[in-house]
């Protein structure tokens, strides 16, 4: 486990308490059948704005405190204990920090602000098929117009500003565009773990050098990383509190007799997923505090985290249903939620063999 400043336990501490007492599990099975469109509850993402944690990684000077993104993950793994649904990974890491390290002053100055103080939703825009593959882009910029469709848009009806990628001369490029603006159509997602997502088509809207960000096909790779490593850390905390709920049950649950966490198969199989887990948190940490770093390995380690939690998430949430028997087959019971919320993790960003192929690559494979 990372060694935390005072301040970054103070912002753990303050989190898990805010999601215990106003966003259990229970306030995301409301969200759910409330059938909202945008994905999330509009005041609980006030209050998160409130505290502060949009601008976690935001500088002072735009409204953030430049905590860092490891802080940050500390944030995302706790409300991933609760599956709570906000837009904080698209709007206030991806989005984030697509404008700080590629926007000019005044694109900062702009949008930042708003971003952390939640007044504003920005999420990114790439993938065009059924899976992440951000180097294929057919959307295009020509004559100042933008042209194309981007499917699995995180966050996608609720967003105020689309960061979208395209190729403008043949070079990809990301663009700032209102999702308000004219030629801009989006579709809802009803995806399995009922977040917020949509497709959105561009058709002919207008955009110009004032709204490209610096950077391109470089820049669109480190805000992926670093959105990889902030979806990672939410996984890993919905993975650690679905291990937990699971490892009371087998503590409680008397079959034939006895305690079933006493059968010696059912403690082998908790065991295994104890150990992925710490393997997983060592990933996950190494990934922020590499980008907190600025280090020239932060590929490797961010795709190293992203296998690596997905395969424990994947497992843990499998477990959680089986060890739990019937009940965990249904939809009264939580453990549906961390299933189809870790089949939902896996694919954005890249799965398990996106990753694992990136890996390699970089280690020269």
């Amino acid at each position: 486990m990372a060694v935390l400043t005072e301040e970054q336990s103070m912002l753990r501490d303050a989190a898990k308490s805010w999601v215990q007492e106003k966003s259990p599990v229970t306030a995301f099975r409301k969200m759910r059948d409330s059938g909202v469109d945008i994905g999330y509850d509009a005041a609980a993402w006030n209050e998160m704005a409130e505290m502060g944690w949009a601008g976690v990684i935001i500088p002072e000077e735009y409204g953030g405190s430049n905590f860092g993104y490891l802080s940050l993950g500390l944030v995302l793994e706790e409300l991933g204990r609760t599956l709570t649904a906000s837009p904080l990974i698209a709007s206030g890491l991806t989005a984030a920090s697509a404008l700080i390290l590629g926007g000019n002053d005044a694109q900062k100055s702009e949008w930042l602000p708003k971003l952390a103080d939640g007044s504003a939703v920005a999420t990114l825009a790439v993938d065009e098929g059924p899976h992440h593959k951000p180097e294929k882009v057919d959307a295009t910029v020509s004559g100042g117009k933008l042209n194309g469709t981007k499917t699995f848009v995180l966050e996608g009806l609720a967003a105020n500003l689309l960061i979208v990628s395209a190729k403008d001369g043949g070079k990809v490029e990301l663009y700032l565009v209102k999702a308000d603006a004219p030629g801009v159509t989006r579709t809802k997602l009803n995806l399995a773990d009922s977040r917020g997502a949509a497709n959105v088509t561009f058709k002919d809207v207008a955009v110009s050098d004032a709204d490209k960000l610096s950077g391109g096909a470089e820049l669109l790779e480190k805000v992926l990383d670093r959105a990889r490593a902030g979806i990672a850390a939410e996984m890993l905390g919905a993975a650690v509190q679905a291990f937990e709920v699971t490892l009371d049950y087998l503590k409680t649950r008397v079959q034939f007799g006895q305690v079933i966490g006493s059968f010696q198969a059912l403690q082998h199989r908790a065991a295994k997923m104890f150990t992925d887990l710490e393997l997983s948190r060592s990933a996950v940490e190494a990934a922020l505090a590499a980008i907190d770093a600025d280090s020239p390995d932060v590929p490797e380690l961010v795709s190293l985290a992203k296998a690596k939690m997905g395969d424990t998430f994947h497992l843990v949430s499998n477990e959680m249903v089986q060890m739990h028997g019937g009940i965990g087959m249904t939809d009264a019971h939580d453990a549906g939620f961390y299933l189809k919320r870790a089949r939902a993790c896996e694919a954005a960003f890249g799965n398990q063999a996106y990753h694992r192929d990136r890996y390699a690559k970089i280690q020269g494979y």
